[in-house]
């Protein structure tokens, strides 16, 4: 008797976001990434769950993926406000795939509610003790929010700026941070 099939978890979610990126939330289905990895129905239910649990691996994959940038920038233990100042890179300095990347992300939390409660607990961790009653704590959530939402709009393509635009934003949103502007 041979030994059963492994099944390659990373091979099996880059799978599933390739899916999500190219078809949404809707095109991602067990059959859709079974057919796509070429092993059984059952096998991917077996290892990954259901859809809902392959969207949570996924975005735990992309939150150690940001972490580990975050901690390359700020260090593994950064102070909120550190955080925020790390964020402004990471979230800002991205090329095409990544920007493909985060607008699949955005649109699966999106289209799938229930994730909501865990992005709401990936921003708490992360920015939870910004202490907005102080002015340098107010400045980065300003800059969070602004950062965010430059994310976004690039992200789904409603603003599309040029290189020197996006590297005047980056350093706009550090003066602003550390109060120089």
């Amino acid at each position: 008797m041979g030994r059963p099939p492994s099944i390659d978890r990373d091979r099996v979610l880059d799978i599933v976001e390739a899916i999500l990126l190219k078809e949404g939330t809707a095109g991602l289905t067990i059959d859709a990434v079974a057919k796509a990895a070429g092993i059984s129905k059952g096998g991917v239910q077996s290892r990954f769950g259901t859809k809902g649990d392959l969207i949570r691996m996924l975005e735990a994959r992309w939150s150690r993926e940001y972490d580990a940038e975050i901690a390359a920038i700020a260090g593994p233990s950064p102070s909120p406000i550190e955080a925020v100042r790390a964020h402004i890179d990471v979230s800002l300095d991205l090329d095409e795939a990544d920007q493909a990347r985060a607008a699949g992300m955005v649109a699966a939390l999106i289209e799938a509610r229930d994730h909501i409660t865990n992005a709401k607990a990936w921003y708490q961790q992360r920015f939870g003790g910004l202490d907005r009653q102080t002015p340098e704590g107010r400045r980065a959530w300003l800059v969070l929010m602004a950062t965010e939402g430059a994310f976004m709009l690039r992200a789904f393509g409603c603003i599309e700026p040029s290189e020197p635009e996006m590297r005047d934003l980056i350093a706009d949103l550090h003066a602003l941070l550390e109060g120089r502007l």
